[in-house]
C-alpha cells in the first residue's frame, strides 16, 4: 500500500467565487470549502457532522467497512449514506470508502440546496455544484505539461453534479496506479468518486488510458473523464475544457 504526496490545499486562495458567500468547514479529517447564495456555515457544519457521526458509528458496528477494498454487504442497519457509499462501489468493483468525499460533498450539498439555490461543495478533489452561471474548475496535475492549464468548464444546465479527482501521485487518498489525475463527472457525486478511483488504479502508463475510456463508457450515469498521465490526455463524454488562455480544447 502506498501513500501519495500529501498538498497544501493553497488553490483555496484563488477558487472562491466572488458572488458567492465562502467559507471553510472542519470536522475530523473532513475538510470542506463551500461557496453557496447565503451564509450557512453553520448549518453546513451541523450537516458535516451530522454524517460524519453516521459513517463513524456504522463502523463501530461493522469494522470491515473502513478497510475494505473490494465491494461487501451491508448490516441491515446501515445509514442512508453508507449504503449509498456501497451501491457506488459495488457498480465498479471499489470499497465503499473510496467513495467518502463525494458522499459527503453531496450530502451536504443537498442539505444546504433546502435554504439556498446555489451551492458548490470542494472536499480535497471532489466537487458538488448546483449553480445559476457558468463555473471554471482547475484540474490540478502536478508537474506534468498539463499543469495550471486546463479549465474544466461546468454550465448551469448541466447541475447539479459530481467532479471528483483521483490520483496515484497527489493527495492522501489509496490508490493502486499512477496517474497524474482522473476526473470523473457525474449526476452522482458519490458514483463520480467511486468510479474516479477504479479508473485511477487502471492507470500505470499512457498506453492504458484507452482501456480505462472504453471501460467508463460502459459504466451508467457518468457523463464525462479526464485521464492526464505525464504528457498524455485522454478524454471523453460531455466534457468542455479551457486552456488558461481561453482556448477551446477540441475534443475528439
Amino acid at each position: 500500500m502506498k501513500s501519495n504526496i500529501y498538498m497544501p490545499r493553497t488553490y483555496r486562495k484563488t477558487s472562491k467565487p466572488k458572488d458567492l458567500y465562502c467559507y471553510e468547514i472542519k470536522h475530523k479529517e473532513s475538510d470542506l470549502l463551500i461557496s453557496s447564495g447565503e451564509n450557512l456555515k453553520d448549518t453546513a457544519l451541523k450537516s458535516l457532522k451530522k454524517y460524519r457521526n453516521q459513517i463513524e458509528e456504522y463502523i463501530e458496528k461493522d469494522p470491515h467497512f473502513a478497510s475494505a477494498l473490494i465491494p461487501y454487504k451491508l448490516l441491515k442497519s446501515a445509514p442512508l449514506i453508507t449504503r449509498k457509499m456501497q451501491e457506488a462501489g459495488k457498480v465498479c468493483g471499489v470499497g465503499p470508502m473510496a467513495a467518502v468525499a463525494g458522499a459527503i460533498s453531496q450530502f451536504v450539498g443537498k442539505d444546504l440546496l433546502k435554504l439556498t439555490d446555489e451551492v458548490i461543495i470542494e472536499n480535497g478533489g471532489d466537487i458538488f455544484i448546483k449553480t445559476k452561471k457558468t463555473r471554471k474548475i482547475a484540474i490540478f496535475s502536478g508537474n506534468t505539461p498539463w499543469k495550471d492549464k486546463l479549465i474544466l468548464v461546468i454550465n448551469p444546465e448541466q447541475t447539479p453534479i459530481g467532479i471528483c479527482t483521483s490520483s496515484g501521485k497527489i493527495g492522501h487518498s489509496l490508490s493502486f496506479g499512477k496517474a497524474d489525475a482522473v476526473a470523473v463527472t457525474s449526476d452522482c457525486a458519490i458514483l463520480a468518486d467511486a468510479v474516479a478511483t477504479a479508473v485511477g488504479n487502471m492507470i500505470q502508463s499512457p498506453h492504458d488510458i484507452p482501456k480505462a475510456i472504453r471501460y467508463c463508457r460502459k459504466i451508467k450515469n457518468i457523463k464525462g473523464l479526464v485521464i492526464i498521465k505525464d504528457s498524455d490526455l485522454g478524454i471523453w463524454g460531455d466534457i468542455q475544457l479551457e486552456d488558461r488562455e481561453r482556448n477551446t480544447i477540441e475534443i475528439r
